[in-house]
């Protein structure tokens, strides 16, 4: 089997492992609609968003047909989760450690989907890193926007876009220069991504903020010194 049929056996693999991920997605949406409070619209509006969104920018991105609307599949799963979230919120609230465990391999999933579609395209590895990452997190960019606050992605807590944005290296290089197997890859790829956003929720790990080398270097020179870095030299 060729390199580029395995990639696309990965792409086939799983539809319904793809319509799982967009469940998830959808739940989590509909999750932070219902606990603000908004109208069945709105609770529909973002499940669409976070089930669907990183998928819709991914394809557009491509210029590929949107599969969220060629595939007859996509958007009744969508809104059958938004009305399960509708009349089930308070229960779903309660399952906080499953839905951290299915947000996290769903993460990983989007990622590989993500990535291994613009590989196919014949995309450079960085943009493959760019698609993979805009997939995995582009549906949390949209529902943030629609909820007017600031996106969740660019903010300091646990590893997020900067997991899809090693995984998506990860596969990049290793599926594309390195020439290894793909089916192999992308299962790495799903278990290490997933499993460092899940380690960095549990353990409390967040992605590192702009630092000031220069002042951090005075400072640590000053200390030396045994002097104050606001002390004249």
């Amino acid at each position: 089997m060729t390199r580029v049929s395995a990639a696309v056996d990965v792409l086939r693999i799983p539809v319904a492992v793809d319509l799982a991920a967009v469940v998830v997605g959808a739940l989590t949406g509909g999750l932070l609609a219902a606990r603000e409070g908004f109208a069945v619209s709105g609770v529909l509006l973002l499940a669409i968003s976070g089930g669907l969104g990183g998928g819709l920018i991914r394809d557009v991105l491509l210029g590929v047909p949107v599969v969220a609307l060629t595939n007859p599949a996509y958007l009744p799963t969508v809104a059958l989760t938004a009305m399960v979230t509708f009349f089930f919120a308070g229960w779903l609230s309660r399952a906080t450690g499953l839905l951290i465990g299915l947000d996290a391999l769903t993460l990983g999933f989007f990622t590989v989907i993500g990535a291994q579609k613009a590989q196919l395209a014949g995309l450079p590895v960085a943009s493959v890193v760019l698609i993979g990452v805009a997939t995995a997190v582009g549906g949390a960019v949209i529902r943030d926007v629609l909820l007017a606050q600031r996106a969740d992605i660019v903010q300091p807590g646990p590893y997020n876009a900067v997991a899809a944005l090693i995984g998506a290296s990860l596969l990049a290089v290793l599926a594309g220069p390195a020439e290894l197997p793909v089916l192999p890859v992308a299962a790495v790829v799903i278990t290490f991504t997933s499993g460092l956003r899940l380690l960095s929720v549990l353990r409390g790990w967040s992605a590192p903020v702009a630092i000031d080398l220069p002042l951090r270097a005075r400072n640590r020179w000053s200390q030396r010194r045994g002097r104050s870095p606001d002390d004249s030299v």
